[in-house]
């Protein structure tokens, strides 16, 4: 961005570049590979079974048609051949039917030949965006863009394949649309030639943190997963011995693949991870084989977990988890939790460090000891309420953990003594609340508070809290949610990443204290 704040121009060549790419009608396209680089498994599976026998006996010096095979020859291949044209005509023709706008704060999507499928999204309603390359794409210098809407779930709009800088010059332009910085448009939106407004500039960045490949593969190893197979495995040692009996092993089979399928996929998709902050809001860079850039704008988040399991604690490390609307929702799980993850494995000044990101205005003068409390910490300490005393048989090693605080911002829920947690809910993301009270929790005058957000991995409850002190908080917590979102007067977030783009050149109020409290 310009002194001014407002978004630089992009070099007429390259806009010219865009305006060759457009329709007559003003839509753009894909890139022309996209289909190839979508449908490549049926493109093999066709040579496949149609040239695998020709060339098993090129190999083996066999003659390449077995005799009385002459005569049907050419038909194979020519239905081998029809069938390739057949596909690659229908990927042309997905292709051709394909087609993207931006436009009037909204991005459209049309798509099919038979079947006409049009979809259009808001630009203010935008939660996410992301960059995925797959590796093929990767060869191929190309990218998909997929970017998340309130309430899109499944729907999630997805433009594939993108030219890699025209993937990240488009998402420059829908975030700063979706801001509400200067008006910017693509071709398509609605002009053309001289009077083309220019594309907008990708923002810059400012690093925050990286997560070493030895600490990612350090936290697979003392995963809770790892520890039950470790466990299984003694325990079939010790029965074959005591049995003599050796397929107890092979019950331990279906745990170890799946272990290291899941080691793999972890591994994969957390490898070289790295977050930075810029105008645009949160950018999480990870990926081995299979690359993604993810961008989180601020105020999108709905909710944070911080966890810590007790394998981790020796080493002091974390891990964080978001939920933000439409993630949750995904149609791939394995994916869906991916892009829920914050931080994969950090210790507590890389916790605190995306915090600052996540509530830049933390509403406390002492935030580092507050957070810290909130991970580590028992009884008051921070400010937190805790569970009484009375119902300590309810949760007997947890009673002095499980509680809450709230600062102007947001609130925070502590739980477990084992396995610790904490949920931050800012308030203006408090999209109801409920009281829940069992005839047990009855008896010892408790009940559970549950926030509801968007679906995530994150559940905000607090569990076993006194039961005045829980009322009170059902009444303060919908009046601070109330308020908050009063304040919050648009969607657009540009007033709101001024302050975010210097948190890495300043020191914050987590930095400041967290140096006490690393």
């Amino acid at each position: 961005m310009t002194a001014d704040g407002q978004l630089p121009a992009v070099p007429p060549a390259a806009a010219g570049r865009y305006t060759a790419a457009a329709s007559d009608d003003g839509w753009l396209r894909v890139h022309p590979a996209s289909p190839f680089v979508r449908g490549w498994f049926a493109l093999a599976a066709i040579a496949f079974f149609f040239g695998r026998d020709i060339f098993e006996r090129a190999l083996q010096g066999q003659p390449v048609f077995e005799e009385g095979l002459g005569r049907r020859a050419p038909w194979l291949l020519g239905g081998g051949a029809a069938v390739l044209v057949v596909a690659v005509l229908g990927f042309v023709l997905t292709w051709y039917f394909t087609k993207y706008q931006v436009s009037g704060g909204y991005v459209r999507v049309t798509s099919g030949l038979l079947f006409r499928q049009h979809r259009q999204a808001r630009l203010d309603r935008v939660q996410a965006i992301d960059i995925v390359q797959p590796l093929l794409a990767r060869i191929f210098g190309l990218a998909e863009l997929k970017f998340e809407v309130a309430d899109a779930g499944e729907s999630a709009v997805r433009l594939a394949y993108l030219k890699i800088d025209d993937a990240r010059q488009l998402r420059a332009t829908i975030l700063a649309r979706a801001s509400g910085a200067a008006a910017v448009a693509v071709p398509g939106a609605g002009t053309s030639g001289a009077g083309q407004p220019a594309r907008a500039a990708e923002a810059p960045e400012f690093p925050v943190l990286a997560v070493p490949p030895s600490r990612l593969l350090g936290s697979l190893l003392l995963s809770e997963q790892s520890f039950f197979v470790v466990v299984g495995g003694a325990a079939s040692v010790v029965l074959s011995a005591v049995t003599d009996n050796r397929a107890f092993y092979f019950y331990l089979v279906p745990a170890v693949l799946g272990l290291a399928a899941g080691y793999w996929n972890f591994f994969n998709r957390g490898y070289n991870f790295t977050a930075a902050v810029s105008p645009d809001g949160i950018r999480l860079r990870y990926g081995l084989l299979d690359t993604q850039a993810q961008t989180l704008p601020p105020g999108r988040i709905q909710a944070v977990k911080v966890a810590q399991s007790p394998l981790w604690r020796p080493f002091g490390w974390y891990r964080m988890q978001v939920n933000v609307a439409g993630y949750g929702q995904s149609g791939n799980a394995v994916e869906g939790n991916t892009r829920t993850i914050l931080l994969p494995v950090g210790k507590l000044p890389d916790v605190l460090a995306m915090l600052s990101l996540v509530l830049p205005d933390p509403g406390t003068d002492q935030p580092a000891a507050v957070f810290a409390a909130g991970l580590n910490g028992r009884d008051s300490d921070g400010g937190f309420i805790t569970t009484p005393r009375r119902a300590w048989l309810l949760a007997p090693f947890a009673w002095r953990r499980n509680g809450f605080a709230a600062t102007d911002t947001a609130l925070l829920i502590r739980s477990g003594r084992w396995w610790r947690e904490l949920v931050v809910v800012p308030h203006q993301r408090t999209q109801s609340l409920a009281l829940q009270q069992g005839p047990v929790a009855r008896r010892f005058r408790v009940a559970d508070l549950v926030l509801h957000t968007t679906a995530g991995p994150v559940a905000p409850r607090l569990a076993q809290a006194g039961l005045d002190e829980a009322r009170q908080l059902f009444n303060d917590q919908s009046a601070r949610a109330r308020l908050a979102r009063k304040r919050q007067t648009t969607e657009q977030w540009l007033q709101q990443v001024a302050p975010a783009a210097g948190p890495m050149t300043t020191s914050t109020p987590y930095q400041k204290e967290g140096q006490q409290h690393g």
